[in-house]
């Protein structure tokens, strides 16, 4: 697979369509966005508000593929938004995941477990329940300003460049 083909460097290049509310954070080696709201079969489009991915720019199809920097930057924005996922939206566990099946670009997916879920639906099943944080497009350009801010606000407080 060429980068050309691959639906994750498309969605880099095309950060403005792919991208809803434009990244929750980046650095040189590595992005941070939200799920966007899929059309639905009554109209619209809704999104689970807290299913995040963490992807290194660079075109790699797994985890042994990054260099040590790009591994570094993957962790780092892993616990960096996952703090934010706890402190902005109240998620009271956040799942990490490497599947890598469908898409050939490395990409940890961060899902929220919000308080209050059934246990039934922890873990794969999170985004099913009825009662999960959904929004349309506008809910996840909201969702993402608030965790670019909360996360710029800690860079800045901890003396960090993003």
């Amino acid at each position: 697979m060429t980068t050309a083909d691959c639906f994750v460097c498309t969605k880099h290049r095309e950060r403005g369509a792919m991208l809803p509310g434009g990244p929750v954070g980046e650095d040189r080696f590595v992005v941070v966005s939200h799920m966007p709201a899929a059309p639905s079969r009554h109209g619209g489009g809704s999104a689970y508000l807290g299913h995040l991915f963490v992807e290194p720019w660079r075109h790699a199809p797994g985890m042994g593929d990054l260099t040590e920097d790009e591994a570094r930057s993957v962790g780092l924005w892993c616990a960096r938004a996952s703090r934010a996922l706890r402190d902005v939206a109240g998620a009271e566990h956040v799942y990490a995941a490497v599947i890598g099946d469908a898409v050939p670009h490395l990409h940890v997916h961060l899902t929220a477990r919000y308080p209050g879920t059934p246990r039934d639906y922890w873990w794969q099943r999170v985004e099913e329940w009825r009662g999960a944080p959904r929004g349309d497009e506008a809910a996840v350009v909201d969702f993402v300003a608030r965790l670019r801010a909360y996360l710029d606000a800690s860079s800045e407080a901890n003396g960090r460049d993003r």
